[in-house]
């Protein structure tokens, strides 16, 4: 299969984006969803009909054995895994900080910081070279949110953004003489259905006058910046971010 790549959440936006850009790039592509068959199905289906390849793995990343099952399948289509992009994210009804409750939290973390963690495991298990393995690269999506907190919306995303802030920077100088790298994306306000998660489905509109570019960015942008951290134009950056926010 050559370069094997496994992205989380890539049946929609971001990581749809990221798995097309990469089938072309010559990945062939793990497809991670959550619920939608449906989605994920036609990812493969677009990825297969130019001629690349693609299987879809339904796994909730939160859930431990998910992950291990993710990744063993990936193994078994798809070959030794090379590249890893921390996708999967959620976020909840916007709401300030004083009306959160512990289930949310939990929610939000399970899959934002816990799932990322444990993806990055499966992932550095299979391509340390202390493991065997022959090197890749890891990229997490962290968001523009975990420099400016998006008080009075989504705080708890913004943290949970954070931590994979900090995990980027750890996880990149733990493994950095094993063969792999580990950057991430700081997606600034992009237009994807994300935004009807949190009960405002044209949030971009409302927003873009905040950003200097005065626009959204889209899924494609972001999933550019990706690709070039996984490529070999990188290979001299680890623990690294790219900002994709339109200089917000």
């Amino acid at each position: 299969m050559g370069r094997v790549l496994l992205v989380t959440g890539a049946g929609r936006g971001i990581g749809a984006a990221t798995a097309l850009l990469a089938a072309r790039r010559g990945y062939a592509v793990c497809v991670n969803y959550l619920k939608n068959r449906d989605a994920a199905a036609a990812v493969v289906s677009g990825i297969t009909g130019e001629g690349g390849w693609a299987v879809a793995v339904q796994a909730d990343v939160s859930v431990e054995a998910d992950v291990v099952r993710l990744f063993e399948t990936c193994d078994r289509e798809l070959g030794r895994l090379n590249a890893l992009v921390n996708n999967a994210g959620i976020l909840e009804t916007q709401m300030r900080v004083e009306a959160m409750d512990a289930a949310r939290l939990q929610r939000v973390f399970a899959t934002n910081v816990t799932g990322s963690f444990l993806c990055a495991r499966e992932a550095v298990r299979r391509m340390s070279t202390k493991h065997g393995g022959h090197g890749g690269a890891i990229v997490s999506l962290s968001s523009g949110a975990a420099r400016l907190g998006s008080p009075g919306e989504y705080v708890d995303y913004a943290a949970s953004k954070g931590a994979i802030d900090t995990f980027t920077i750890g996880l990149s100088r733990e493994v950095a003489e094993e063969g792999i790298r580990v950057n991430a994306v700081r997606a600034g306000f992009i237009d994807t259905d994300i935004h009807a998660s949190g009960g405002e489905p044209d949030r971009i509109e409302r927003v873009k006058a905040m950003v200097p570019m005065k626009r959204g960015g889209t899924a494609d942008e972001v999933a550019n910046a990706v690709l070039w951290l996984l490529s070999d134009e990188a290979s001299y950056t680890t623990g690294a971010f790219i900002d994709v926010a339109g200089g917000k």
